[in-house]
C-alpha cells in the first residue's frame, strides 16, 4: 500500500453532502454519492437500501453516470446522511470500484477521528493485494 495522498476535490464532497442533506430521507436512503467524470461533470445518486442486499451509492453512482454518458470516473465520494460527513467504501464498492476504474480517487475520512478531516487516496490502496477482474477476461485481440 502507498501512502500517497492526492488532493481533495472539495467541491464533489459539497455535492454529495448537499445530496444527503436533502434527497436522504427515512431509512432507504441513507448515503449520498458524488462522483466527478474526466470531463469535469459531476454525477449523484443515493442508496436504494432495502433488506435483500440493495446497491450502494457508489454504485447506484456508476449507473448513473453512464446513463449520463459519463463512462471514464476520476474521483469518487460518499456521504451519510444525518450530518455523518464522508463515510469509505465498503468492500464489495471497492472492489467494483478498481475493476471498473482502476485509476479512480477515492475520497475517504483521514483517520484522525472526528475532525472530520478527508484524504483523496486511489482505489487500489483500498485494496491492497486485491483480486484484478480483468486478470481473468480473455484478450479480445
Amino acid at each position: 500500500m502507498t501512502s500517497q495522498t492526492d488532493p481533495v476535490d472539495h467541491e464533489l464532497v459539497a455535492a454529495a453532502a448537499h445530496v444527503a442533506r436533502t434527497r436522504c430521507r427515512g431509512d432507504n436512503h441513507t448515503v449520498a454519492a458524488a462522483a466527478r467524470a474526466r470531463d469535469g461533470r459531476i454525477v449523484t445518486a443515493v442508496n436504494a437500501y432495502h433488506f435483500t442486499g440493495g446497491p450502494c451509492a457508489e454504485l447506484v453512482v456508476i449507473g448513473a453516470a453512464a446513463a449520463q454518458g459519463a463512462y471514464d470516473l476520476v474521483t469518487v465520494v460518499a456521504v451519510g446522511d444525518r450530518e455523518r460527513g464522508v463515510v469509505p467504501p465498503c468492500g464489495r464498492c471497492r472492489q467494483v470500484l478498481l475493476d471498473y476504474f482502476p485509476g479512480l480517487e477515492v475520497i475517504v475520512g483521514d483517520g484522525e477521528g472526528d475532525g472530520g478531516g478527508v484524504r483523496s487516496v486511489p482505489v487500489a490502496d483500498l485494496l491492497p493485494a486485491t483480486y484484478v477482474w480483468a486478470d481473468h477476461q480473455l484478450d479480445a485481440e
